[in-house]
């Protein structure tokens, strides 16, 4: 499996809890040269103010401990 099999396996258990409040999460880009990954968040997670703490908290800290690859999580 690669990486981005597994870090859509990642996202996939996180994105009942964002579609529960009526967001959504796709990814825009990996760079596995830095393990940066850019994501899109939409519904109502765009322009939210927890928005961040959800991407930080809750999206990298799952993604890094499940795609030890992923060092960076941002969005656009």
């Amino acid at each position: 499996m690669d990486i981005l099999d597994r870090i859509e396996q990642g996202l996939d258990g996180i994105r009942p809890y964002i579609a529960s409040h009526r967001g959504s999460v796709e990814i825009i880009d990996f760079d596995p040269a830095d393990g940066r990954l850019v994501l899109r968040l939409g519904g109502t997670c765009q322009g939210c103010s927890a928005a961040s703490v959800t991407l930080k908290q809750g999206i990298e800290t799952r993604l890094r401990d499940a795609v030890p690859e992923v060092r960076i999580v941002e969005a656009v």
